[in-house]
């Protein structure tokens, strides 16, 4: 094993969102360390590619799974896929969600200039888009939690929910996204406090700028290649000046879940470079 931590190896952890480039990385941390992957994805091909990706680095046993998190009856039925291929689930690690385009305002301040077309603007947005970003990033946190805490409430366990810098200080343009990572903050801490008296322990980490397939549009023109003017503002204000790496997150991940947390409950944890440190002065 890569990783050496107590009381990791060997637990059943489920990543929803586990196909997207954050959920790879976390599973196969997870995997060097001993513990047992189920990867929970609604694109069941990524799903598999990434089971069998973390399976030649580790021979640990990892699974692909199909589910959508906003269908309970569904993440029910591939509960027990999963108790069937690797047992009772011991961590939830709720990744499932993203921002999108149409939950995306063109406009960062409504101006004099907006006031012709107010498209751009929060009034022009579509509000399908907004419901959508919201859902999938909030109740996409909700209902695993409430299907799979099942497991936990017998056995104990830990989860862990992936929020953003967006719960702190909302960032312009995506308002859905900011309200429904703040909404998880808020969430993790009723969560702790409500399963405490069951040796179920929740937390969350708030990653600060990495590059996924759902924020590369914010971040890089598409044309050029090269930063976008939003981009270079979040460097410059991000004091190690660069954007994250997966697999940076993996030793908070490990930490919360393992025998060394076991009095932390209901925290959020920057990973972000200094970010939500930095005034901008």
């Amino acid at each position: 094993m890569k990783y050496e931590i107590p009381g990791v190896k060997n637990k059943v952890c489920v990543i929803t969102g586990g196909a997207g480039v954050i959920g790879t990385s976390l599973g196969l941390g997870l995997a060097e360390a001993g513990a047992k992957v189920a990867i929970v994805d609604f694109n069941l091909e990524r799903a598999n590619e990434v089971a069998s990706l973390i399976n030649e680095k580790t021979k640990s046993g990892a699974i692909g799974v199909f589910a959508n998190v906003l269908d309970k009856n569904l993440l029910i039925e591939r509960r027990n896929q999963i108790h069937s291929k690797l047992g009772k689930i011991d961590v939830l690690i709720n990744g499932a969600g993203g921002n999108a385009p149409t939950a995306t305002t063109k406009e960062e301040f409504v101006t004099e200039n907006s006031l012709n077309d107010l498209s751009g603007t929060l009034l022009g947005l579509d509000i399908e888009g907004f419901r959508k970003v919201f859902d999938l990033n909030f109740l996409g946190t909700v209902l695993p939690t409430m299907v799979y805490a099942e497991d936990l409430i017998k056995n104990g366990g830990s989860i862990i929910n992936i929020s953003s810098m967006n719960s702190f200080r909302p960032l312009t343009k995506i308002p859905a996204y900011s309200a429904a990572k703040a909404g998880i903050n808020n969430l993790t801490e009723w969560l702790a406090v409500h399963f405490a008296k069951v040796n179920i322990r929740v937390n969350a980490i708030a990653p600060g700028f990495f590059v996924t397939d759902q924020n590369r549009f914010l971040l890089y023109d598409k044309e050029t290649g090269k930063l976008s003017p939003r981009g270079e503002k979040i460097l410059s204000n991000t004091p190690m000046g660069r954007f994250g790496e997966p697999d940076e997150l993996i030793g908070t991940l490990l930490y919360l879940i393992s025998d060394l947390s076991k009095f932390v409950t209901g925290v959020v944890i920057p990973v972000d470079g200094g970010f939500n440190s930095y005034s901008g002065v």
